[in-house]
């Protein structure tokens, strides 16, 4: 069945434009979808090239928004700013098919489309509207894909085309994407913990979440995060919540980067100036125990230090964190620890585990999020990893896993990815095996870069390549895949994680070695010192780590394309079997 299209008006956002819709729509199916239907609207202005948007829905399109309009402005920000400007604009789309609970869903899926467009500065609308199942939700994509199309054309800057918004890394973290079920009972799940704990007067309380990389850890977490704020604001609906004070740390710099837009886009902020979104060791020296906050959520708390570091003093970041927070959700992948700074012992990851357990507080999240493949290939991934074997390599339709001869083949394969920007983002990816010291040229040499280097073939390591003056302003605020110059270099681990890629051109090095019928690791050839170097554990014995950690860097690595796997090696056992896996791959 084809779809009718969506009615879209557009009308300067005042008063007296708002009284006159029916005079100014002449036709009358337009009428009647933009006037007596329910429908969806977004409020707009621009100011410095940059667009404050307001998004809503409605049963009452002219009753709504002369409510914006003339209370409004009297207890929010926006709306002063709205009613004040000589150029806001509105724009009111209306459909045939449009119910309270199809509106709903399109005005979420706009909040997370606008959220995620670099023009847009700020965007309200201070609720998530994310329906279950209803009539017409089979619909509801198509007629987004519509409404988007149609305000494209009438906008490009404030609606850019669809497919650039999705491949950012804003759209990916956004707390707007429509949850699974195993998400949203997390959720709930949290939420009731959160409760429980505020109102028993508990400190130091720990929801330990647990998930391998792609279990849609990130998204959850921002979702939480956003929820959190728009409950400590409301009125009248959590009492426990309201006024709560609520922080997001993350030990990563490009992630932090990625929340902090988000958090200054949606408004998350307590009123005080202060930092939201920060970093563990930042939050650390800036919070009194006496004064504790009410919630901390933690993303990659596998990336926490468990010895002091540069200007963290302390011994356990986590530890320290708790002794500041009444709640302190913590997301954490054991398989992701990539540096003997933040590595834990068995007997201490079951710790966690059973102190968040003592109060039903431990979540494991088990779907696979990332990976659009089979099971049969997800599965051949996972043994590779974790059992450090190499079976055959399963045919499959929906994901493309590919062994290739050389690096240069590698190199122009993801070349030729990333060169349609329909595939969305595709970079090449490797262990690391060759050096790299951050914020510093080799032999302080301007002209020379740190480079992934075999035989004849040299391509730079991440953060080498100058962009041009166009790209570094286009590059504000971008994660290191999202820039154009870096379809050049080479990713690490350190870069990556916690990024996914569309198409992934991995290069296990030297490190990773096929022996013995077995995948296992070199450690002198790795250039990874955080995963070779000793670590001291608390016993006082030391312990090399490296087969774990470099276990881990594989599994950052390998886990990173939703939509394709090249791979590349070096050591040549490890080369042979796996082509000749490759060439009698089989059907399941």
């Amino acid at each position: 069945m084809t779809l009718p299209l969506p009615v879209i008006h557009k009308i300067p956002f005042s008063r007296k434009e708002i009284a006159k819709i029916e005079q100014e729509l002449s036709d009358d199916e337009a009428k009647k979808y933009l006037v007596t239907y329910p429908t969806v609207y977004v409020v707009n202005d621009k100011a410095a090239d940059k667009y404050s948007v307001y998004i809503g829905e409605t049963a009452n399109i002219k009753r709504r928004t002369m409510e914006h309009l003339t209370n409004d402005p009297a207890t929010r920000e926006d709306w002063r700013a709205f009613e004040a400007s000589k150029t806001s604009e509105m724009f009111i789309i209306g459909h045939e098919h449009f119910n309270k609970s199809l509106t709903l869903d399109i005005e979420n899926r706009l909040m997370h489309y606008m959220s995620s467009v670099p023009n847009v500065s700020k965007v309200t609308n201070r609720r998530i509207n994310q329906q279950l199942d209803y009539y017409t939700a089979n619909e509801m994509e198509k007629i987004f894909e519509k409404i988007w199309h149609e305000l494209h054309r009438e906008n490009v800057n404030l609606f850019p085309v669809a497919h650039a918004v999705r491949e950012s890394a804003l759209f990916k973290a956004s707390p707007f994407h429509k949850l699974t079920e195993e998400q949203l009972w997390a959720s709930d799940q949290i939420i009731q913990k959160i409760e429980e704990a505020l109102n028993r007067g508990t400190e130091g309380q720990l929801i330990l979440v647990d998930g391998e990389a792609g279990s849609g850890k990130t998204v959850l977490m921002s979702s939480l995060f956003y929820e959190l704020d728009q409950l400590s604001k409301a009125e009248s609906e959590n009492v426990v919540l309201r006024g709560t004070t609520h922080y997001l740390l993350v030990n990563h710099e490009q992630q932090l980067t990625v929340y902090s837009q988000l958090a200054q886009k949606l408004g998350i902020t307590n009123g005080r100036q202060q930092k939201l979104v920060a970093k563990p060791t930042s939050f650390i020296n800036s919070q009194d125990e006496d004064n504790k906050v009410d919630v901390v959520i933690i993303d990659e708390a596998h990336l926490l230090w468990t010895q002091g570091k540069q200007s963290y003093r302390g011994t356990n970041q986590l530890e320290d964190i708790l002794k500041r927070a009444r709640v302190v959700v913590a997301v954490f992948d054991k398989h992701q620890i990539l540096s003997r700074e933040q590595y834990l012992d068995e007997e201490q990851q079951n710790d966690l585990i059973h102190r968040a357990n003592l109060n039903g507080a431990y979540i494991r999240l088990k779907n696979q999020l990332r990976i659009n493949a089979s099971q049969a290939t997800i599965d051949w991934i996972r043994n590779l990893i974790d059992k450090q074997q190499v079976d055959v390599i399963p045919h499959d339709d929906s994901y493309d896993l590919q062994i290739v001869d050389s690096p240069a083949e590698l190199q122009r394969m993801i070349e030729e990815r990333a060169a349609d920007e329909k595939n969305g983002i595709s970079r090449m990816l490797a262990t690391f095996d060759w050096e790299y010291v951050d914020n510093r040229r080799p032999h302080n040499n301007p002209e020379q870069t740190w480079d992934v280097v075999i035989g004849d073939w040299r391509v730079p390591w991440n953060l080498q390549i100058e962009a041009t003056n166009t790209q570094k302003r286009e590059n504000r605020g971008k994660a290191w895949a999202e820039q154009k110059q870096t379809v050049g270099e080479v990713g690490s681990t350190f870069t990556i994680q916690g990024f996914d890629l569309n198409y992934a051109g991995v290069i296990l090095g030297p490190s990773v070695i096929y022996r013995n019928g077995k995948i296992c690791f070199d450690r002198t050839a790795s250039k990874n010192r955080k995963a070779t170097q000793q670590r001291t554990l608390k016993d006082g014995s030391k312990k090399v780590l490296s087969d774990e950690l470099l276990r881990n860097e594989l599994n950052v690595l390998l886990t990173r394309g939703v939509n394709g796997l090249y791979i590349y090696t070096v050591d040549e056992q490890l080369q042979q079997v796996l082509t000749s896996m490759m060439e009698n791959r089989r059907s399941f």
